[in-house]
């Protein structure tokens, strides 16, 4: 019974990284004050964010983030670089904040958080 739970969530997850990377390839996306002034801040470019948004996938569901449900992506530029990206999806997909991950925080894998 719990495999077919993970593996609805995980069908689910799937369906939502797709709605995503077609609502970016499509330019349905913006990017709040806060995602625009970070992405600046940590000189990535528009095309970074894109390419890690249209192969990316879901590693952490927030659904009550308080822009609404949002999610933490995993993503690649075509160089390599390793971002996450956090967006909320409601009409147009929200970039809320993106950084590439720091080791210290984040297991080899990217995926998983270090436990404390």
């Amino acid at each position: 019974m719990l495999s077919r739970r993970v593996q609805r969530v995980n069908d689910d997850l799937r369906r939502k990284m797709t709605a995503i990377a077609d609502a970016v390839a499509r330019r349905r996306y913006r990017y709040t004050v806060h995602g625009a002034q970070q992405r600046i801040a940590r000189t990535l470019t528009g095309p970074e964010v894109e390419q890690a948004l249209l192969g990316g996938e879901i590693v952490e569901d927030y659904p009550q983030h308080h822009l609404g449900p949002a999610y933490l992506i995993l993503g690649w530029t075509a160089e390599g670089k390793a971002l996450h990206v956090v967006c909320s999806v409601r009409h147009v997909v929200d970039i809320i904040t993106i950084y590439q991950p720091d080791l210290a925080e984040w297991e080899t894998d990217l995926r998983t958080r270090m436990s404390k």
